[in-house]
């Protein structure tokens, strides 16, 4: 039988696809063998590998429809409207519908350079509701309770089947537990059909392996997350026990690599992990398990119903505009927009493909907590008056190679999204001292960890630095975002004479990479009060032979890992596991 144009045209697609998920398996499956090995490095790589996966198959993929087919096919929308249908009916009985639909989107973005999106030629929606129909699959394991917390958290620890043994199962049964009896509700605790249900598969990132589920009895339920870690040459041992929804909300955060795990049904997972955090968004849901694209289309169909209901319009963003970006945000959707402005103040020496490049690097690096992701769209647009007047002549005097008027709609070529959170300058315009000393300690420990895992921010002034609702210090702005290795950091020469240190010129050489940490004081706080609170709380960072270490310990190959969970919370916090917040 001879398939028609459009139907080779929609399966030779979904081939691509196909080859995308196949390789995307092969890299997931290997994290236990990563972890059962304690190849750091090797999962490092993996996670990048991963990310860059998606783009090398579409451009594959688009390879392989220009040698294929001829232009008037592939240009032709009568052909794409037929070819949407034919692939709608490819992959309805498939479990990974909703990612195969993304796919081909990025195929017609490509083709047609992110113009003509229309829901009649790709899948702006998706091409039904909700699944096809539910799997069947048993997602999660579960065990009645019965009373027993050391045999259920024992259960639960074994039959996760990890490649390596426990060093000591019995002490971390004994430390899980009692945790447990402490810390549960005592209608849970009391209830005799209390159960753990767990996720069959582990979660691995980094040196991590999570167990993530819920406890239900008593007609509440808790979450529960149960960090595992192995140290190298060492058995596995039971880091803490997690059952706030705002703890493991951070576990799966905007700001951390994406999770290694393996996903058999993509919606019903996403799913269930809503069940445990009700305020994620499902687009960061997708995207904390390896799916950011489709992460980044869940976003798009969000956006689209919020801009609908015209509740409010878009405005520049508070604080202190950028040199380098306008900024502006939709307050009722938590998010920013960010574009590269046509002209940098000029202390600031990049290029527009710098910038680019440094977005980049963030998305393909460990974020370790303390970075935001982001999503990338081209041909953005929307209605003039969703925009106010005063944003929408901002974007247009500063950006106007980007930002375009085309009759009443708003043309954006290029923009970036990020969560929104609250500028650090102005979050610490209205606290009192006690929150003061807190964020100011979580600001330092933000750098010290991005540092660990080879980043320096460059310019880390408080306003490149947000809080988010769990008030935790993320940096966001990446114009001048480097790897530590790059950096010089000196020491300031002692002057050779008084003249020298009144001068109004630095009486030493100052190369294009030295940093000298001991003038970070003025530059970071004009408050003289906050200055000598952030000495205090971190006068290391003031001495470059602190960088210098870390320096040489990444150098030589030290894998420092960050853990999403507080220090106090650990049971047993040895010296050598890594950094915590």
């Amino acid at each position: 039988m001879k398939h028609s144009p459009a139907y080779r045209l929609a399966a030779t697609i979904l081939h691509g696809f196909d080859e995308y998920r196949s390789r995307f398996k092969e890299i997931t499956a290997d994290a236990s063998r990563r972890f059962r090995d304690a190849a750091w490095r090797e999962a490092q790589q993996a996670s990048a590998e991963r990310i860059d996966l998606y783009d090398e198959k579409v451009e594959a993929t688009l390879g392989r429809l220009r040698r294929t087919f001829d232009d008037d096919v592939l240009t032709h929308f009568e052909c794409w409207r037929e070819a949407r249908r034919h692939y709608a009916d490819l992959v309805a009985k498939r479990l990974d519908y909703e990612l195969a639909e993304t796919y081909f989107n990025s195929m017609f973005c490509s083709l047609f350079h992110h113009r003509h999106i229309r829901n009649e030629w790709m899948f702006v929606y998706s091409s039904r509701q909700y699944a096809a129909h539910h799997s069947g699959l048993q997602l999660c394991r579960r065990r009645e309770v019965g009373g027993d917390w050391e045999q259920a958290l024992r259960w639960a620890l074994a039959e996760a089947k990890f490649e390596t043994p426990f060093e000591e199962l019995e002490r971390d049964v004994a430390l899980g537990s009692d945790f447990l009896r402490r810390q549960l509700p005592a209608t849970l605790l009391d209830d005799p059909h209390a159960e753990i249900e767990l996720i069959k598969s582990v979660f691995y990132r980094n040196k991590g392996a999570y167990l993530v589920g819920r406890i239900r009895g008593g007609g509440e339920q808790v979450p529960l997350v149960l960090p595992v870690l192995h140290e190298e040459g060492q058995g596995l041992h039971l880091d803490t026990v997690l059952i706030e929804p705002d703890e493991v909300s951070i576990i799966f955060s905007f700001t951390r690599a994406y999770f290694q795990v393996k996903v058999v049904v993509p919606s019903e997972f996403v799913a269930y992990l809503q069940e445990l955090m009700p305020d994620k968004p499902q687009g960061e849901l997708y995207a904390a398990i390896g799916f950011y694209k489709h992460g980044k289309t869940e976003f798009f169909r969000a956006l689209n119903r919020q801009v609908a209901k015209r509740e409010d319009q878009f405005i520049i963003a508070p604080g202190v505009r950028g040199m380098v970006m306008a900024v502006f945000v939709l307050p009722s959707f938590r998010t920013v927009f960010k574009i590269i402005k046509d002209r940098f103040d000029p202390t600031k020496q990049m290029s527009r493909e710098n910038v680019r490049e440094k977005y980049r690097l963030v998305k393909r690096h460990d974020r370790v907590g303390r970075m935001a992701d982001t999503q990338e769209f081209s041909n953005f647009i929307a209605r003039k008056d969703h925009f106010s007047p005063e944003c929408l002549e901002h974007l247009l005097e500063v950006a106007p190679s980007t930002v375009h008027l085309r009759g009443d709609k708003v043309l954006i070529e290029h923009c970036y999204t990020e969560r929104m959170m609250t500028p650090l300058n102005l979050y610490l315009e209205d606290c009192d001292e006690t929150e003061t000393r807190a964020v100011l300690k979580d600001y330092g420990n933000a750098i010290k960890q991005l540092a660990a895992a080879n980043i320096f921010p460059g310019d880390m002034l408080l306003k490149n630095f947000g809080v988010t609702r769990h008030g935790r210090v993320i940096f966001y702005d990446y114009d001048e975002i480097c790897y530590l290795t790059e950096c010089n950091f000196r020491h300031i020469p002692e002057p050779l004479y008084p003249e020298q240190e009144l001068a109004d010129e630095p009486w030493y050489s100052v190369g294009p990479n030295d940093i000298f940490p001991e003038e970070f004081g003025p530059f970071l706080f004009a408050d003289v009060r906050m200055r000598k609170l952030f000495y205090q709380l971190h006068p290391e960072l003031f001495d470059a032979d602190y960088w210098k270490g870390l320096q040489q310990a990444i150098r030589d190959g030290r894998v420092i890992d960050v853990y999403p969970y507080r220090n106090k919370q650990r049971f047993e916090a040895t010296a050598d596991t890594g950094l915590v917040y």
